[in-house]
């Protein structure tokens, strides 16, 4: 961030460095190199002046007038002080003309043999629209910079919010499953102790994984995939005989970055109302690998007395993996729930879009 912002700074100082060497160009060498005529020394003299003049023209605009006046809704202020600044201006170069008698020089560098009578050459017009320019320039710039400065600040805000709110729900669905799995855990020591020491072990394991592995925001889809069958392994430790359960994963395995614990809100869906003690029901866990995309699919058998919905919010995960895809996968995502068919399941269909 701090070298973004100096090379930022390095790139307007290099910018108005190479204006103002244009600038000086123009006022100086331009007219003496495309002139046969010798300019009058003071001619060099009152181009100096003017130089500097514009030079604090273009700062005062830049840095007081717009930012104070003009971005703050004072038009007609920055209207008069503007008015003021360019009369103050052609004044100033007005009484250099008169006090350094540039008329008769300019009269005599142009007209050396001396015909005709002095009168004035002509410099309104071109200082005048010297000066306009300046300033269309420096209120350009201070316009361009406020703007600038403000879609910054909007997609720092955005980022900060952004990364609190995954943050927030991460912390949230991590929870969720270790609760779920403790108390899953509790169940099996009343039952096999040796079980429940395996499960330990395993518990123990996936929590590394989340405490250390899923602090960068992303982590590699070959460690998801692991977390994701240990997670599957330890709910099969509490199922009966009548639970088929099935994963699939990609052969070989293409190894890419993906946000951490993006698939365990659906299989905890299915563990949770897929599973019954008393009929034959099954889960199935697909997921597949193309080119740019990701896809999972994940079926249960669906029971008429549970309620299996993204939409109702049934698990702190459930209800915030829509959030988090929305966050994470922004319109890059595609997630399609079928509660309704034939064959008497529940499936849900995630494609994530993934470079």
């Amino acid at each position: 961030m701090a070298s973004t912002l100096f090379s930022r700074r390095y790139v307007t100082l290099l910018i108005h460095v190479l204006g103002w060497i244009l600038m000086g160009y123009l006022l100086f060498f331009y007219q003496s190199i495309n002139s046969e005529m010798q300019f009058p020394r003071l001619f060099w003299v009152r181009q100096v002046i003017f130089f500097g003049l514009m030079v604090g023209v273009f700062y005062l605009n830049a840095y007081w007038m717009v930012p104070r006046l003009l971005l703050r809704g004072q038009t007609s202020g920055y209207i008069f002080t503007l008015i003021g600044i360019i009369s103050a201006v052609m004044a100033v170069i007005w009484f250099i003309e008169i006090g350094l008698d540039l008329s008769i020089q300019m009269y005599h560098t142009f007209h050396p043999k001396g015909d005709g009578r002095p009168r004035f050459y002509g410099w309104v017009q071109p200082t005048l629209f010297t000066i306009l320019l300046v300033m269309g320039i420096s209120t350009s710039i201070a316009m361009l910079q406020k703007w600038q400065d403000e879609a910054n600040l909007r997609t720092t805000l955005e980022q900060a919010k952004t990364t609190s709110e995954l943050s927030f729900l991460k912390a949230q669905i991590n929870p969720h499953f270790f609760f779920n799995t403790l108390n899953n855990i509790y169940a099996l020591t009343l039952i096999d102790v040796e079980t429940a020491r395996e499960a330990l072990h395993r518990l123990s394991r996936m929590m590394r994984y989340v405490l250390y592995e899923t602090q960068s925001g992303t982590t590699l889809l070959s460690k998801e995939l692991a977390f994701l069958s240990d997670y599957i392994q330890l709910m099969q430790l509490r199922l009966t005989d009548k639970v088929t359960v099935t994963l699939d994963t990609p052969s070989p395995l293409r190894d890419q970055a993906i946000a951490p614990m993006i698939f365990l809100p659906f299989v905890e869906n299915a563990f949770k109302h897929g599973v019954s003690t008393l009929e034959p029901s099954g889960i199935r866990i697909r997921i597949q690998q193309k080119e740019h995309q990701l896809l999972m699919d994940v079926s249960n058998t669906l029971f008429p007395q549970k309620t299996a919905s993204l939409e109702v919010g049934n698990g702190i995960g459930l209800t915030n993996t829509r959030r988090r895809l929305d966050l994470l996968y922004p319109n890059q995502y595609v997630l399609s729930i079928d509660d309704h068919n034939s064959a008497g399941e529940y499936r849900v269909h995630l494609t994530l879009n993934v470079s």
